[in-house]
């Protein structure tokens, strides 16, 4: 696989060196009231900022999923609003790379359709959409799987196939929904190294759904925690550990500081 960087912790990367703090997308009072009368989210009020990597971390049912599918307009909201930061009512489907939990492939395609895809139902000629599903494919490191079937990769190169499927289009702002929940602990490093290398070298927003501390930390420039019953945003970490981060990085007594103190405000959350 392709290295991160070739440098080591205490550099800061170009990306965030170039990350300017401008909003993306700002939500506001943004409820959720479902059909059956649960409230999954009441309130949520967050700004997301160009370049950034955002964690949304909280317990079962506080939201998060329900919260990525708004922000992507897969599911709408029964109160407040959502403002991009060209003050515009636009659709930004096209602008928008979503990755679910699971893999969600077309077990009939190869890699080569499944990537594919999203330019198809654009109406992009395969001749046209073709270096651009191949860049994705490099991308995340399947250079020779293009022609294998889903059933046939592991279940981390799966999930390297869905994150390809989302890049090919381009997208502005990435949204990821636990991608690596269901892989064993090493394939999940080797991924978190392998987004945070993508990202370094992409003008991309990350909002990153996770139930996991030590993800988050490892990978977010902030860490969002939510409430449950309804969502809502509790508390902010900033994690201003230099990129790239790397082996040490998950080592550091810097690392573990964060940790603790993202741990501590999930533990309030509970308690609240």
């Amino acid at each position: 696989m392709t290295p991160l960087l070739n440098s080591g912790v205490g550099v800061t990367s170009p990306k965030v060196a170039s990350m300017s703090g401008k909003p993306l997308l700002t939500l506001s009072n943004v409820g959720k009231v479902y059909s059956t009368g649960v409230v999954a989210l009441r309130d949520v009020n967050l700004t997301i900022e160009e370049g950034e990597f955002l964690s949304l971390l909280g317990p079962s049912g506080c939201g998060k999923s329900t919260l990525l599918r708004i922000i992507a307009g897969l599911g709408g909201t029964t109160g407040g609003s959502l403002s991009w930061n060209d003050g515009a009512t636009r659709n930004m489907r096209r602008e928008i790379g979503f990755v679910f939990q699971d893999a969600t492939l077309m077990p009939w395609a190869t890699v080569f359709k499944n990537v594919l895809l999203p330019l198809k139902l654009r109406g992009m000629s395969k001749a046209e959409a073709t270096p651009r599903v191949e860049r994705a494919i490099e991308q995340v490191g399947l250079s020779g799987f293009a022609n294998a079937y889903p059933r046939e990769p592991s279940g981390g190169m799966r999930m390297r196939v869905s994150v390809a499927r989302a890049l090919v289009a381009e997208p502005k702002i990435l949204l990821m929904d636990e991608p690596f929940a269901s892989l064993d602990e090493i394939t999940r490093f080797r991924l978190n190294d392998d987004l945070l290398r993508l990202w370094a070298g992409q003008d991309w927003t990350v909002v990153f759904v996770t139930h996991s501390v030590f993800e988050s930390v490892y990978l977010s420039s902030r860490v969002v925690v939510m409430n449950t019953s309804p969502g809502s945003v509790f508390g902010t970490v900033n994690v201003d550990a230099p990129y790239p981060r790397l082996e040490d990085y998950r080592t550091s007594t810097t690392y573990n500081e964060y940790c603790r103190a993202v741990s501590t405000k999930l533990s309030e959350t509970m308690k609240s």
